[in-house]
């Protein structure tokens, strides 16, 4: 009997040791993670029971704040009073839904957290404050982009080349964030399912155009083209490339179709003659002459094959592609056709953007950034944003030659017509993509910097699905006259 009652408080006592641990693992170790779920009851009454921190737009205008619900199960909802114009990036705090952009990558500051001790009265009350975020991107640029689009599917990216500031970022179509944010499940359900289906176009509007999706760049990928050119294969800088109006099926291996220039056009002849007019069959050829590895190396270093570092969710759909396993079968024409923009070449207009920044900016991508800067409830400075190379695309001569040709692109090649003001100093590049089942619409192109002697401002403009004759300076140069002028004239 003794020895039973001996091991029954031995089980009793191991019990206790482990009761003691467990408890010790809750309460301590494990503490922070229960404490921050998402799941705990304390956690979503703090996100919805209490007021959140503002989000302003770089010229004071406020994007999103937090106001008292008239109904449902929680004291406060956000508002979004810029709607569609912000929306993408902004994004939306739901109950029903993760948060998305702005609201998410910095929700942390917008929601309530402890304040910092300062006061011995900080230590008996733990006080709450909310931070102010105040973006990079301009309320005046982003209306001049919804604006310049004029209701089309498209994009535009606008960037500091110097910073990586975002200056604005729309795309169309957009969504509206309030529906998504009131106290009402079946009011969010009936925006979340409207604003995740695609329209006739095949685009959804909660997904951005901008940086979450791709498309054939065309010849605005000549400028990274050319950039190989001077830097891994500077002989053929100044070599003549056969002219040709069309490239017969045979001439590159695996060729089984034509490659001929846009309206069959007759042109060859060295990267200065042919980048002005934009020559199809002479820039297909050069890039087989440059090589895939050294097209490769070039593209990579301009930021394709890789997640961009914006601070905004990120999603497998950011990433711009060029001559990926999946696509490249190591013949010879798809390396011709992606040199072009074309085939195996994906981007996004953001990647598209940088390129131009890279160009602009001596060679080097800056980190693309949303936030300016996050402030306490004080006014007190918590962070700023610093920055950051990402990566170093060219040498800086190189970017200067291509700065230069890309001036003459302007002046008497494919962005002649636009009419450009001869005091903006615009430097671009066009773009037209054939895409659809036997290339029967275009996806047009611009990116740009100016002024080119000492660039403040570079920009990505796409418009996707328009007729086969159209071109990037007819559809994409208007839009990217209205932006420059407008991003020059604004802070």
């Amino acid at each position: 009997m003794a020895r039973r009652i001996r091991w029954l408080g031995i089980v009793m006592a191991a019990c206790f040791v482990l009761l003691f641990l467990q408890l010790n693992n809750i309460q301590v170790v494990k503490a922070h993670t229960y404490a921050t779920n998402v799941n705990n009851p304390q956690v979503i009454s703090a996100r919805y029971n209490q007021p959140r921190g503002a989000i302003l737009s770089a010229d004071g205008v406020v994007l999103a704040r937090s106001v008292q619900a008239t109904s449902g199960a929680y004291k406060y909802e956000r508002q979004y009073p810029e709607g569609p114009v912000f929306g993408q990036i902004t994004g939306y705090l739901s109950f029903n839904y993760l948060p998305t952009g702005v609201e998410d990558t910095y929700g942390s500051y917008l929601q309530a957290h402890n304040r910092p001790i300062k006061t011995l009265g900080d230590l008996l009350t733990t006080p709450t404050e909310t931070d102010t975020v105040t973006l990079t991107v301009s309320s005046a640029l982003q209306q001049a982009a919804q604006s310049a689009l004029g209701g089309r599917n498209g994009a535009i990216v606008v960037l500091d080349p110097t910073t990586g500031a975002i200056r604005a970022m729309y795309s169309n179509p957009s969504f509206d964030p309030n529906p998504l944010a009131k106290n009402n499940y079946a009011l969010e359900t009936q925006a979340f399912t409207a604003d995740n289906t695609p329209d006739a176009e095949g685009f959804t509007p909660a997904t951005s155009l901008a940086y979450q999706d791709h498309f054939f760049p065309g010849s605005t990928f000549k400028v990274v083209t050319t950039s190989a050119a001077y830097d891994y294969a500077p002989k053929l800088v100044n070599t003549p490339m056969p002219g040709f109006s069309v490239i017969p099926p045979g001439y590159f291996r695996g060729q089984t179709t034509p490659l001929q220039n846009f309206g069959a056009g007759f042109c060859g002849g060295t990267i200065a003659e042919m980048l002005p007019p934009s020559c199809d069959t002479g820039y297909a050829i050069l890039g087989t002459r440059i090589g895939a590895a050294a097209m490769l190396t070039q593209a990579d270093a301009f930021g394709f094959n890789q997640q961009p570092p914006i601070d905004l969710p990120h999603s497998q759909f950011e990433v711009s592609d060029f001559l990926q396993p999946d696509c490249y079968q190591n013949a010879q024409v798809y390396l011709a056709f992606s040199s072009i923009g074309q085939k195996c070449t994906l981007a996004s207009p953001l990647q598209m953007a940088m390129v131009a920044a890279g160009i602009a900016d001596g060679g080097v991508v800056m980190t693309p950034h949303v936030m300016y800067e996050i402030r306490d409830s004080q006014n007190n400075l918590v962070q700023r944003y610093q920055p950051v190379p990402w990566l170093r695309a060219t040498t800086p001569p190189t970017a200067a030659a291509v700065n230069h040709l890309m001036t003459e692109v302007v002046k008497a090649g494919t962005a002649s017509g636009v009419g450009f003001p001869a005091q903006d100093d615009v430097a671009a590049k066009t773009g037209t993509a054939q895409v659809g089942l036997g290339n029967t619409a275009t996806t047009d192109w611009m990116i740009a910097f100016a002024p080119a002697s000492h660039p403040t401002v570079a920009i990505a403009v796409v418009i996707p699905n328009q007729r086969l004759s159209a071109t990037g300076a007819e559809v994409a140069g208007p839009v990217m006259k209205a932006m420059i002028e407008a991003a020059l004239a604004t802070p």
